[in-house]
């Protein structure tokens, strides 16, 4: 390991065993610094700080009071929530194991699993007013491939979120380059105030997620009643 470029800049030697993409990761990693800031001020994962600037231009977690965190591991967002938010309720679900997180519940399980909503629901104690998913499908190599399966993920924690969020609620999901489908926009836009797209700052500038912001739920619609038949 070297360093050069002259500023600090940390380059990594190919050594045995090791390929040319993970070399190019590590040297990366080694160089990035939402990395440096991460491990320095106890966070596990730069990602903590993508949800840190997403709130400072929405202000997503002020006041709320019950938070789901969809695909938690390994738990950079949920740290923010507890950070910002000590007193509320913080629940999140993920396949991977997560190593605890003081004042937060954590599930391993499969979101897409039906029995999974009441289960986050049952943890969280009543219905949240944020929900904030991180999910994304295991990349398989083939962009559009990739972008629909994270959509589906999108898809479904939307509909989590129609079902059990708290009127004036806030839904944070990450998407793929080009946004959320056009037809889940307009879903949203009928559901909730304002809906936003986003890049943080910490998202790479190759990296091809980005972020949709829907704020201020405005509830369930009630199931038209049937009319009463007159009796004879």
């Amino acid at each position: 390991m070297s360093r050069g470029g002259g500023r600090g800049h940390v380059r990594v030697r190919t050594a045995r065993g090791r390929t040319a993409q993970s070399t190019r990761w590590l040297e990366r990693q080694l160089n990035d610094p939402y990395v440096r800031r991460a491990k320095a001020e106890g966070y596990r994962s730069r990602a903590a700080y993508k949800l840190t600037e997403l709130d400072e231009k929405f202000g997503f977690l002020k006041g709320a009071r019950r938070v789901v965190d969809l695909g938690v591991a390994p738990g950079g967002w949920t740290q923010v929530v507890r950070r910002v938010l000590p007193k509320a309720a913080v629940v999140g679900i993920d396949l991977l194991p997560v190593d605890p997180i003081e004042g937060a519940t954590l599930l391993q399980m499969d979101f897409m699993d039906d029995a999974a909503p009441d289960k986050l629901i049952e943890a969280l104690g009543g219905m949240p007013d944020l929900i904030l998913s991180d999910m994304a499908a295991n990349t398989v190599g083939h962009p559009q491939t990739d972008a629909l399966r994270t959509m589906a993920l999108v898809e479904t924690a939307f509909d989590f979120a129609l079902k059990t969020l708290a009127p004036g609620g806030d839904f944070v999901a990450k998407v793929f380059a080009g946004g959320a489908d056009s037809a889940l926009i307009a879903e949203m836009k009928r559901a909730f105030a304002t809906v936003k797209h986003a890049k943080p700052p910490a998202s790479r500038k190759g990296s091809v997620e980005w972020y949709v912001v829907a704020q201020g739920f405005k509830g369930r619609s009630e199931p038209a009643s049937e009319p009463e038949q007159e009796q004879q």
